[in-house]
């Protein structure tokens, strides 16, 4: 039961009352229900001061408002009724802010997001800082949620139905510029005045609402209205694809409040709340929402990790310059790049002052900011500067003699105890560390393309790299700003493993005469962001398949390609990098759309018709992926189904509505798991025999998480 109160009331000489929000324990203030009655009583003891002249809300935490409600408040309703009466109670604690006959000012620091901007809104007035850490945003929809605290009827009115739908419809969040160019915010100011600003917006009478923009004030009309919500609502379709409900939810709410009145709106709100909580792509969001969470404050080892001052990458190519980049401006630390070439030195410095040039434009940050990213990095062609170096990263060729030689070259130019990380995709660890001196310090830690986009990376020890090592890179990756996860040394470790028979499956469906869009677009309308075909060509089909033999080698048949499939390596198809792959590509500067190359058809001897549904397609890919997923936490090649669910939806997009594979194949349940796997068997070869560990739970009616509590099940 909570004891110290979570909301102050202090009144000042001036008779502004500040209440002041902060949660005891917890780093983060997030909203609760349990929180309704203090709010209430201090609203009561405002109410009553007849001498009060303004109110101000303000964080007692160094650096957030409030990031939003307590996620657990749903998991622990069991009906959408009960989910439905938790957004009335919060509709009716705003309502309370909102009704009071003083102005009440937010003052907001730091992120303010969900029931947190709900607050602000409640608010008649509200001032940020400018502190680059302040967002204010309603990301309901990630959790495939919408916004239950009134949200939905007062953003609208404030800012604009366009821009209003854009940030619950998306979870975009604004920083204070934009807030206040938006009319989200009166006011901007530095943090160090945030109180007293407030303090004398607070005690202003006669502070006019901002006016919306024309184009807003146009969209009032009936027509114009109409014609909006058509076309959000065309734009959102081929965008979910009919797999998330709650941004068409969110979409009818804020008509219905626009077009009814806010009773209605309020109404529609709340009830679409409860409904949506209780569907089961909420239920799956939520769950990446906990997981991730989890993950993030996992060390990877029990051992502290050392202290990272400096950082080498060994490579100016597009994975060193992405992964310099990251370490630089995210990381906050100095990084020394190594190429042989001056010129590789130069492309990477390149890629980070483009990446930050673009924020600069969009006034994201400050060229000043941007000078003291690029002044972290350096750059010299032999091992200058290498001495004082905590980890180097290798993102050399996929060649295991040119990374061995890089090991060995560290070793002899870098401090003792520099630790050895290499960026690769497909070379086991424990070979690439086989003639270090010190191959304790040797470890893989493998990025995804393009760096500064893709949130995930596996970290891979081999059987002699030490505990402080693991949780060293571990802590290094999360400064990047990545998710890691602790993946074995096997070939293909987690994410490449069960991606390669899924793009495999897809090829055998090419192979067999099946369109190349037709099974693109049957693996994005289930819920992947691009095709397997079209993915082979954004990655290069010479390094997509690459890995595919030393999967065969590995674990046998189910892993080889199709045979026909070579004649297109052998035709110099690498895909968009070199304008040659399984699509036409448009030249620069041209609108038209990519389309399939016809000459594939006839380089693998098919005629192209669609014979199978779009459904049957994707299960085929889909089933290969989960069975292979499960065989990798059976062998332990990821530690637990948190990351195997967070590896496969951030290393490559597996739908998140469906939450991850382990989590799906628990919604499936093991049972349907091995039917489906037996008559895709039978259909279409032994490649789909589901694997020991899935038929034991079936046997057991054992499920990945109801087992886990974070290990892996006992199915061995």
């Amino acid at each position: 039961m909570q004891t110290t109160p979570v909301f102050t009331l202090a009144l000042r000489p001036d008779n502004v009352a500040v209440v002041t929000i902060d949660v005891p324990g917890e780093k983060m203030n997030t909203l609760k229900a349990a929180f309704g009655e203090q709010v209430s009583a201090i609203v009561r003891q405002l109410r009553e001061n007849h001498m009060l002249e303004g109110v101000v809300i303000i964080s007692g935490k160094p650096d957030n408002f409030i990031a939003g409600a307590d996620i657990n408040m749903i998991a622990d309703c069991k009906s959408a009724a009960e989910a439905q009466s938790l957004a009335r109670q919060g509709q009716q604690i705003m309502a309370e802010i909102a009704g009071l006959p003083v102005p009440v000012v937010a003052a907001i620091h730091g992120p303010c997001l969900g029931g947190g901007l709900e607050l602000a809104l409640a608010c008649h007035r509200r001032i940020c800082s400018d502190d680059d850490k302040t967002r204010l945003g309603l990301p309901e929809v990630q959790l495939g949620l919408l916004p239950g605290s009134g949200g939905t009827q007062r953003l609208p009115r404030l800012v604009g139905v366009t821009l209003a739908l854009e940030m619950m419809l998306t979870g975009k969040q604004l920083r204070p510029r934009q807030a206040l160019k938006a009319g989200l915010v009166d006011d901007v100011v530095p943090h160090s005045i945030l109180l007293e600003s407030a303090v004398e917006l607070a005690k202003k009478r006669d502070v006019s609402a901002p006016k919306l923009a024309l184009r807003e004030r146009l969209l009032a009309g009936q027509l114009a209205r109409a014609l909006l919500f058509s076309t959000v609502e065309k734009k959102t379709r081929q965008k979910t694809h009919g797999n998330y409900p709650a941004p068409g939810r969110i979409i009818d709410t804020v008509r219905t409040g626009l077009a009814h009145g806010s009773a209605s709106g309020y109404e529609s709100e709340a009830r679409a709340f409860g409904e949506l909580a209780m569907t089961r792509e909420s239920g799956a969001l939520r769950h990446l929402f906990f997981t991730s969470t989890d993950i993030k404050k996992d060390p990877g080892s029990a051992v502290p990790p050392r202290e990272l001052r400096q950082i080498g990458v060994l490579g100016g190519g597009l994975m060193g310059g992405g992964i310099a980049n990251v370490t630089a401006a995210k990381g906050n630390l100095a990084v020394r790049i190594r190429d042989i070439r001056e010129d590789g030195i130069t492309h990477a410095l390149k890629y980070t002052w483009d990446l930050l040039s673009t924020r600069v434009r969009r006034r994201h940050i400050k060229a000043s900011e941007r000078d003291r990213v690029l002044s972290r990095i350096s750059g010299t062609t032999d091992y200058s500067g290498f001495q004082h170096r905590d980890v180097v990263i290798e993102a050399v060729f996929e060649d295991l003699a040119l990374k061995q030689q890089m090991v060995a070259e560290v070793e002899k130019n870098a401090a003792t105890h520099t630790i050895f990380a290499s960026n690769t995709s497909s070379l086991p660890i424990h070979d690439i560390a086989a003639h270090a001196q010190r191959p304790e310090q040797v470890i893989g830690l493998h990025f995804f393309s393009p760096v500064d986009k893709m949130p995930l990376v596996e970290v891979i020890p081999h059987s002699g790299t030490s505990e402080q090592t693991i949780s060293t890179v571990v802590s290094l990756a999360k400064r990047q700003g990545k998710t890691p996860i602790v993946v074995a040394d096997k070939a293909g470790f987690y994410v490449n493993r069960i991606l390669a028979p899924y793009i495999n499956e897809a090829l055998r469906c090419l192979a067999e005469g099946e369109p190349i869009e037709n099974i693109d677009d049957a693996l994005v309308q289930a819920g992947f962001p691009v095709g397997p075909i079209q993915l082979l060509d954004e990655v290069g089909i010479d390094v997509g398949t690459k890995i595919i033999p030393i999967l065969e080698q590995a674990y046998g048949p189910r892993f080889a390609a199709p045979e026909n499939v070579s004649a297109i390596l052998n035709d110099d198809r690498k895909g968009r990098k070199n304008g040659r792959g399984f699509y036409l590509y448009p030249a620069k500067g041209r609108k038209n759309s990519k389309k399939a190359d016809p000459a594939i058809y006839q380089l693998l001897g098919v005629t192209p018709v669609a014979r199978q549904s779009q459904q049957d397609i994707a299960r085929r890919c889909m089933m290969m992926m989960l069975n292979e997923a499960a065989r990798c936490l059976n062998e332990g090649v990821v530690r637990s189904p948190r990351d195997g669910d967070i590896g496969a939806v951030f290393g490559i997009g597996f739908p998140p509505f469906l939450g991850g594979p382990f989590y799906y194949m628990d919604k499936l349940g093991a049972k349907r798991m091995v039917e489906e796997l037996e008559q895709l068997a039978a259909g279409y070869g032994e490649r789909f025999a589901p694997c020991e560990a899935l038929r034991r739970m079936a046997h057991n009616d054992v499920r990945w998480w109801s087992t886990a509590s974070a290990e892996s099940p006992e199915v061995a």
